[in-house]
């Protein structure tokens, strides 16, 4: 959670609010079925990749995400072990002297002048049998604690898709504005073509005619921050999808369809606490919590463990052969072994106080993380219909600002106007077709955002 993809979205949008266009096309409204379209350009066959591809990819190839996988199998690990930790330890030992000058050999007990060699082995074993139950509880620690990275690498997941999804209409965006600006610069040059005829002939006024060629100057620099814009936008799809840019090739337009259930804030703030991850994921976090609390103050109690072992040595100053005294020399134990804690510095006490610190502070992070998703999903549903609502509004805007524009070109052309008029009507105009534009990627970024918390994003 915890994500202002509104905001940093809004911010590239209003990055856009000053560019030039000339005319909308709806091409939102292009049809999406999950997999590639093909497209002919330059007599060459292009596949065009759909969001879903896009998103699948990143979940395979993006390599923070799999590194976060590692999360997950490390939490298999640590839960391998602690079952582990209920098997008996079996070590082998072997240590084997050469002396020289005097020593104690302790084979005989004896002190030794000459040079001599000495060995020892043996093989011991040890069994836990009883530890306050901190074994059993350790296991269902790390089993919870398992199940909570599982469902916290799922909302790795989840908040990748939303930033492929954000990626991928911020590059859409910048496609469709770049191509309304150089359409807007056409328009110009055809004006500044004109001008230059009647500038020749003296039929223009010269303030209107370089008026028009500082615009043309304007529109052309335009082009080239939109085309900027666009590449770094391109770049950071890219590197979600872990290719190079140049491999990403053309993005195939998802469905604008304003249709479906409207939520209020509470329903999709509901559904949002049983489909994200996010939540249960904290609730094993509280269980792994309280069992530590369990571990800790396991070791207030006595354990008991039972060993076993079988050992001999071996001494060059025995007349006896190397086998036949490590067979006359064969010891076996077996042992049972009590330890009871009476005072260790006040460490199993802190231990516990800390276990139950952690399980607050996991309380905590819980009640945090509801808090953000009631702010998230009510802004959603905010700004979902808000973006509606301007769309409409702007529709009406542009219609309005198409017949001005139109108005002004007419008389512009006649010569009863001049080009402060004239430039004033078609930046309305351009600006008006950028803003609706935009806006509906908007909208389609904010339903796609409803969808993730309401759990039916299938992408």
């Amino acid at each position: 959670m915890k994500r202002v993809y509104i905001y940093s979205t809004l911010c590239f949008l209003l990055s856009y609010a000053k560019a030039g266009a000339q005319q909308t096309e709806q091409r939102l409204t292009e049809r999406v079925a999950g997999t590639a379209t093909i497209a002919a350009v330059d007599d060459k066959q292009i596949t065009k990749r759909s969001l879903a591809e896009c998103i699948q990819l990143a979940i395979k190839a993006n390599p923070t995400l799999l590194q976060n996988e590692l999360d997950v199998k490390r939490a298999e690990v640590n839960l391998a072990q602690a079952k582990a930790n209920r098997l008996p330890n079996l070590n082998a030992n072997m240590n084997h002297v050469f002396s020289f000058g005097r020593f104690f050999d302790e084979s005989t007990k004896q002190y030794v002048n000459n040079n001599s060699e000495f060995g020892s082995y043996g093989i011991d074993a040890n069994i836990p049998l009883f530890r306050g139950l901190g074994l059993l509880y350790d296991i269902r620690m790390k089993a919870d604690a398992k199940s909570a990275s599982k469902l916290e690498f799922d909302s790795q997941i989840n908040t990748l898709r939303l930033d492929v999804i954000t990626c991928f209409i911020q590059v859409l965006t910048a496609k469709d504005v770049l191509r309304q600006s150089e359409m807007q610069t056409e328009v110009t040059k055809e004006q500044v073509n004109r001008a230059e005829s009647m500038h020749k002939e003296g039929a223009i006024n010269p303030g209107d005619y370089f008026d028009l060629k500082g615009q043309l100057s304007n529109d052309i620099n335009t082009i080239q921050n939109n085309r900027q814009l666009l590449y770094a936008y391109r770049v950071k799809l890219a590197n979600l999808l872990n290719i190079d840019e140049q491999q990403l090739g053309e993005l195939q337009t998802p469905e604008y369809n304003e249709d479906g259930r409207k939520l209020s804030s509470e329903e999709l703030f509901q559904l949002a606490t049983e489909a994200l991850p996010n939540i249960p994921a904290l609730n094993w976090r509280i269980k792994a919590a309280e069992k530590n609390i369990k571990v800790a103050k396991a070791a207030y109690w006595p354990s008991l463990s039972l060993g076993a072992g079988i050992n001999s040595n071996f001494s060059n100053t025995k007349s006896e052969k190397f086998w036949d005294q490590v067979n006359n020399n064969l010891g076996k134990s077996i042992s049972l072994g009590l330890s009871i804690p009476i005072f260790n510095r006040f460490q199993v006490r802190n231990q516990v106080k800390l276990a139950k610190l952690d399980l607050e502070s996991v309380k905590f992070r819980r009640e945090m993380e509801l808090n953000n998703l009631r702010t998230e999903t009510s802004n959603a549903v905010f700004n979902l219909q808000n973006a509606s609502n301007m769309i409409t509004q702007l529709r009406s805007q542009n219609e309005n600002y198409a017949e001005s524009f139109r108005i002004a070109k007419v008389v512009f052309e006649l010569g009863n106007s001049n080009s402060v008029i004239f430039l004033t009507a078609k930046n309305k105009y351009d600006n008006s077709q950028i803003q609706l534009l935009v806006k509906q990627y908007e909208w389609l970024l904010q339903k796609y955002i409803n969808d993730y918390y309401a759990g039916s994003l299938n992408l």
